[in-house]
């Protein structure tokens, strides 16, 4: 008789349980879970989390999860969640991201940056300015004290002396290299220094370095014709080309009613596009992009220079 009824409550407490526990068990299967919040059942949301490198560990408020990245976490209640990622002689990551219901949070892109260990010095001589030039996978570098340029590759090798340094005060804006890799250019608003280079000598004089002077106007850019021997200025108030060599006199090309912004120039086809004021038919002033075609051949260049020279003189 007891028997009977100790299996007679354990049949209705396992039904009881049953029914209780069903909704649970079928919002679970339909994608919802309980919101100890709310107390409702609501749609669950989902973050994927790909990293590279992938492995590492993930945290969701603290708590490490099991696998590791690429993973998905499941059946999160609609919210926000603070995450952390690590991994080991990586910088972690960290983040707060929310999840929506029915929706897929994706962190598809998170980089997990080297540790310090990384870091390489690149120069071998004391270095006051550098700069890179990617076209030649080359790095560049200036010592003041020493009046030196030095060069090496992208690694760092083949470290080397290559031309010397004149100083201009204020320092460079840019530094720039000749096509045929044989002249260096660094202005600031009212000079121009040239350097040839020599990859071969090891003690430089500043007889292969000079400067041009630019005191009337204000220097905006200044880039290498393709034929490495004449240069295109672009100032405040004009556009010039002028030669690379001592007391060079210059060519005025465009005269600018405004100050050009970003001036590039194509060497490979020689182009100069440029921005300027010029007066339309309603009597308004109106900023246009123009370009102008400099791929007349060198010594055609050298001419029309010398011929503006001869007209110079009295």
């Amino acid at each position: 008789m007891i028997e009977q009824r100790i299996r007679a409550f354990l049949f209705y407490l396992s039904v009881f349980v049953f029914l209780i526990g069903l909704p649970f068990i079928l919002s679970f299967a339909l994608g919802f879970k309980f919101d100890t919040r709310s107390f409702k059942f609501t749609k669950t949301g989902i973050i994927a989390i790909k990293t590279q490198p992938s492995g590492a560990s993930v945290y969701l408020d603290n708590s490490l999860l099991h696998d590791k990245t690429p993973l998905t976490i499941n059946e999160l209640i609609p919210g926000k969640y603070n995450l952390k990622i690590e991994l080991e002689k990586y910088y972690p990551w960290a983040g707060e991201v929310e999840v929506y219901k029915r929706q897929v949070t994706r962190l598809e892109k998170i980089i997990l940056f080297p540790l310090r260990s990384n870091i390489k010095q690149l120069n071998k001589e004391q270095l006051d300015i550098f700069w890179i030039d990617e076209p030649d996978k080359a790095v560049y570098y200036i010592d003041q004290d020493s009046r030196i340029i030095y060069a090496s590759n992208l690694e760092g090798e083949d470290y080397r002396q290559i031309a010397s340094y004149i100083p201009i005060s204020p320092p460079p804006i840019k530094f720039k290299i000749s096509k045929d890799k044989q002249k260096l250019l660094y202005f600031n608003k009212h000079q121009i220094a040239i350097a040839y280079l020599d990859n071969h000598k090891k003690n430089f004089t500043q007889d292969q370095s000079f400067i041009l002077n630019y005191p009337e106007d204000v220097i905006i850019d200044v880039f290498w014709h393709s034929d490495s021997y004449h240069l295109v200025l672009v100032a405040y108030k004009k556009i010039q080309v002028l030669e690379a060599q001592p007391n060079s006199q210059a060519l005025e090309l465009v005269s600018l009613a405004k100050k050009s912004s970003s001036p590039f120039y194509n060497v490979d086809s020689d182009i100069l596009y440029f921005t300027d004021y010029q007066k339309a038919d309603d009597g308004n002033l109106y900023n246009n992009l123009y370009k102008i075609d400099l791929s007349t051949r060198a010594f055609l260049l050298k001419n029309i220079i010398n011929i503006e020279k001869d007209e110079q003189k009295p």
